[in-house]
């Protein structure tokens, strides 16, 4: 038995843009998600502060944050030394909303787009 796990081992893949659409999305669903699940194993297991931000192609944002992202970020800017994040907290609820409105806007096109296949 132990000889067959040894052959069902994984080959390595060629890192490279995948040119077909469908196994492109598959492919980057499950990496996202491997990366997200990484990303919060890290946090828990090391006591790290980590965020990650992903935009898919379509402009969709996925994002992990084992604290605020807010303050993860101006952490991250602080460590770079750079003023240009430091905004005025009216900027900061006006970010939040546009980031709720956004969200909003995602899950609606989601649900739209799911009972748009229920009625083929």
């Amino acid at each position: 038995m132990t000889e067959e796990r040894k052959t069902m081992g994984r080959g390595k893949i060629e890192i490279k843009r995948i040119e077909n659409v469908n196994s492109r999305q598959v492919t980057f669903c499950k990496r996202r998600n491997g990366l997200l699940k990484k990303a919060k194993e890290l946090s828990v297991l090391c006591d790290a502060e980590v965020a990650v931000i992903v935009f898919s192609n379509t402009g969709k944002l996925f994002q992990f944050s084992s604290a605020s992202m807010e303050n993860t970020l101006t952490r991250y800017c602080q460590g770079l030394d750079l003023e240009w994040l430091e905004l005025s907290h009216d900027e900061h609820e006006i970010e939040k909303q546009k980031a709720q409105r956004a969200a909003e806007l995602r899950t609606l096109k989601d649900e739209v787009s799911q009972l748009r296949l229920s009625c083929l």
